[in-house]
């Protein structure tokens, strides 16, 4: 092999690393589906073409190590990935003179469900292919689930969690900051399915489509996939839209799910076609990556060549300022299209962009618009060095490697504007009749400038009566809504205040630990912060700068001149564990899962932290002797570390 094919293979492994690693890790995307596969199938051909596989290489290696605190735990046998074709006479010849079952692609989260004694015992995520996370209780609220099954023996099935089109849409509606908005159902189900709090989860209504059935014990299914699956059915499942096909119904069969993709509410990136004849497709074995009874169809995207025309510049409340291309119209999957989110500088200054340049657009799993590639490459965009909005100072920032571009005037109107609107949403002070564009109005005119002057805008009565689209009844209705809202709750008054990342549930978690002190809470240092659950050192950084400006302070107390606070029910909790802090490590033997032990702490007055300080009251690890980061840090600090078992016997004492 020589050098330059080697060095290029080097290359192409350390991209694919870094982007999968973001994709699978991190829930973010740095480059698209279409470069990733183009790069991949690089790689590929290399290998072939060398008869050399580089260590690291994606082609060989599934997934990526797991980074969570959720509890981690080994599949029974490997969860390997598929091999892939957009090919449909490949997909053809593959199946031959066999029958098979053709089936959606899923975009979600893959999980594996034990069932036993007609119980869900357990839920694993696909995690790297080796290793999972067990999210059990997370599983136990997925919308269409069945807890229970008619069969009593052992049950093993795989899956796909997702989150649908029309539920994706609807939260994200229910979201101000376009920058805080999901990119795609798949990121949003896997933090959705991956949470430490299962009740948020049960409120993004994640559904399960099975896929696989690994093992049903004393069931016989006379050696058909299809079988399977109907059985799964009568037991309640959910499983993935089918077709039995054969050589000759194959290309109809996949054309008529390519009719359905603009349509189909399920995220979708391609097909899934396996043997229906069970033994048939175990007795190939597998590659080292791939099972051979299945292989993956991904649709040969359409691609339509066309002229950029120019790069808009789209400032969010947080500063981010998201390119935009603006392209003259081409028709992809049926529709028009003419423009497509760039998503950040750095994908920007990979394709080279500039004004005039010939750009070749698809549609990602053949919905979302993007540039694939980029023919002329002039390179000549301008980032702008002003907002357009306030033509306030931007800045470029490089987080987790990739470049964005902000608007580093505190007092952009397009920042204002989203901070008010958010401040008014639902969730915070729940005013009705201030939408963006009445608030736009009104900040406009002089008459909102903090948030305590929307309190006082009985006093511009007869200026707002004469604006287009306002009169007597808008008028009086805005003014009620206004008063009803000045008797709120303190979560929604923190949440309402726009401190980056301190979402509702965040809001309620820090008043609760602080009971209700607001004083207190402005006033906490980082240590008292991320004890609170749900608080890491990142949101703790943001609440303590957001409150280290006395511009801030000033404009906070304004503002709760003019507010009711109601008080918030206590529920009264035994006081056995009361001002004690536990940090729980490790597996767990006589509670449920960690999350359980922790539920038990709290019940009994105390608090479960994940990071062990000076503040932590003990330790809990069943190998007290380990050498873990966390054991360390408690030797370090005279933390006791204590087992299950002292636990429990401390609660007895």
């Amino acid at each position: 092999m020589d050098d330059v094919k080697s060095n290029k293979m080097k290359e192409l492994i350390q991209i694919l690393n870094e982007a999968g690693k973001a994709y699978y890790q991190e829930s973010r995307e740095i480059m698209s589906n279409f470069d990733y596969d183009k790069l991949y199938d690089e790689l590929l051909d290399l290998e072939k073409e060398t008869g050399v596989i580089l260590s690291k290489s994606p082609t060989q290696n599934v997934g990526f190590k797991v980074l969570s605190e959720l509890p981690k735990e080994a599949h029974d046998s490997p969860m390997l990935s598929l091999d892939k074709t957009k090919s449909g006479e490949t997909l053809a010849d593959w199946l031959g003179s066999q029958e098979g079952v053709l089936s959606w692609k899923l975009d979600g989260l893959t999980v594996v469900l034990n069932y036993n004694h007609g119980t869900l015992q357990k839920a694993i995520t696909r995690g790297n292919g080796e290793i999972g996370e067990v999210i059990t209780n997370n599983a136990k609220v997925f919308s269409n689930l069945p807890l229970n099954i008619s069969h009593q023996g052992e049950l093993v099935l795989r899956g796909e969690a997702i989150i649908k089109y029309s539920d994706f849409n609807r939260i994200n509606e229910q979201i101000e900051d376009v920058a805080a908005k999901y990119k795609n159902p798949r990121n949003l189900c896997s933090g959705s399915v991956r949470q430490l709090n299962n009740e948020i989860t049960a409120k993004r209504n994640v559904n399960f489509k099975a896929f696989t059935l690994v093992s049903a014990e004393g069931v016989d299914f006379n050696n058909s996939r299809q079988a399977q699956f109907e059985w799964l059915k009568k037991q309640g499942f959910g499983v993935v839209d089918y077709k039995m096909v054969t050589k000759d119904t194959l290309p109809d069969a996949v054309e008529e799910f390519a009719n359905k993709v603009s349509s189909y509410d399920i995220p979708s990136d391609g097909l899934v076609l396996l043997y229906d004849d069970i033994a048939y497709g175990e007795s190939l074995g597998r590659t080292a990556k791939f099972p051979r009874s299945a292989i993956a169809f991904k649709w040969a995207d359409e691609i339509a060549e066309t002229k950029l025309t120019k790069i808009l510049w789209s400032p969010s409340r947080t500063g981010l300022i998201n390119p935009v291309a603006i392209f003259e119209p081409v028709e992809l999957e049926g529709t028009t299209v003419s423009r497509a989110s760039v998503h950040n500088l750095s994908i920007m200054e990979a394709l080279q962009l500039g004004e005039g340049d010939q750009i070749t657009v698809y549609k990602a799993n053949m919905i979302i618009p993007q540039i694939a590639d980029n023919l002329t490459r002039s390179g000549t965009i301008i980032i702008p060095e002003e907002c357009p909005v306030c033509s306030g100072e931007t800045e470029i920032r490089r987080v987790n490697d990739v470049k964005s571009l902000y608007c580093t005037n505190p007092d952009c109107q397009a920042k204002r504007i989203k901070s008010f609107s958010l401040f008014v949403s639902r969730d915070a002070l729940n005013i009705e009749g201030l939408s963006e564009a009445t608030l736009e109005k009104f900040i406009g005119a002089g008459y909102i400038r903090e948030f305590a002057d929307i309190f006082h805008l009985e006093q511009y009565e007869e200026s707002i009566t004469q604006m287009e689209g306002f009169g007597r009844k808008s008028y009086d209705n805005l003014i009620k809504a206004v008063k009803i809202a000045s008797n709120t709750t303190l979560p929604r008054l923190i949440y309402g205040l726009g401190i980056s990342g301190i979402g509702l549930s965040n809001a309620k978690m820090l008043c609760k630990e602080f009971q209700f002190d607001f004083s207190a809470m402005r006033n906490a240092g980082e240590e008292k912060l991320i004890s609170v659950s749900g608080i890491g050192k990142v949101l703790a950084d943001a609440w303590m700068n957001y409150f280290s400006q006395e511009k801030n302070n000033e404009m906070v107390d304004r503002l709760l001149m003019e507010l009711t606070m109601k008080q918030e029910a206590k529920t009264e909790v035994s006081k056995k564990l009361e001002g004690m802090v536990f940090v729980i490590t490790g597996s767990v033997e006589h509670f449920e899962n960690r999350k359980a032990l922790g539920e038990a702490i709290e019940a009994q007055g105390g608090k479960a932290t994940g990071s062990v300080t000076s503040n932590t009251t003990y330790l809990i690890n069943n190998d007290t002797t380990s050498n873990s980061s966390k054991n360390k840090k408690a030797k370090e600090l005279g933390v006791p570390i204590i087992s299950e078992e002292d636990f429990i016997r401390l609660l007895e004492e």
